[in-house]
């Protein structure tokens, strides 16, 4: 096991880190998807006491990966943001106001529903439903992404899970990185979400992340 693993897609060479990230080494590019920035305080708005160190884990944990792979833009495939603006927004643009030459790039997911202003203001570039560089798309949801001839789909939503099965009964599901023939499905960035077991077919690839490893396990 590793902290990452290369993983060589259309002759381009792609990190898998065990932070739930994927680096484009070609293009010098840090892809993510679904952070749900703002959901603990969406929930503590509610009444439900989650603590606030879980966004902070998830935005030092970006900042260490924007710091370690210098990438030249940042891809979001969905889900920055979680709901309605709270709290956890506002530390958001101040943290983007310390970083500003960094380039975001976000397509839209179901959860992305602030205005387009405050996208503006947070120096965030916007795409509906889907952003393409060469042979590579970007989309939030495999399930309403409308593929390509010749294009291979990176996309989240989900939040990706493999049943790891132990001694006797025991079983654990862990996040996963997802790989088929025509698309990938990324981890969910953020920590304070659960995971959906993928069904997996022969000649897919699946690397799980076991504690602060990637783990082949298909």
């Amino acid at each position: 096991m590793s902290s990452f693993v290369n993983f060589k897609l259309h002759n381009n060479n792609f990190l898998l880190t065990a932070a739930r990230t994927v680096f484009w080494q070609e293009e010098r590019i840090l892809i993510l998807s679904d952070l749900h920035l703002g959901k603990t305080g969406h929930f503590r708005k509610s009444g439900i006491a989650v603590p606030q160190t879980i966004f902070k884990e998830d935005m030092q944990r970006l900042v260490s990966q924007l710091q370690y792979y210098k990438p030249l833009r940042v891809i979001i495939v969905g889900d920055l943001f979680h709901s309605t603006d709270n709290k956890e927004h506002e530390l958001f643009l101040k943290w983007r106001k310390d970083m500003p030459g960094i380039s975001i790039q976000l397509v839209k997911g179901n959860h992305d529903i602030l205005e387009a202003d405050w996208y503006r203001q947070a120096g965030i570039e916007v795409h509906g439903t889907s952003l393409m560089i060469g042979n590579f798309v970007f989309a939030h949801d495999i399930e309403t992404y409308e593929q390509r001839e010749g294009s291979y789909c990176f996309c989240g939503h989900i939040h990706p899970g493999i049943k790891i099965k132990g001694a006797g009964r025991q079983s654990l599901q862990l996040a996963c990185f997802y790989f088929g023939k025509k698309f990938a499905i990324l981890p969910a960035f953020g920590k304070f979400t659960g995971t959906h077991a993928v069904s997996t077919t022969k000649g897919d690839a699946v690397f799980a992340l076991v504690e602060n490893k990637v783990m082949q396990v298909q």
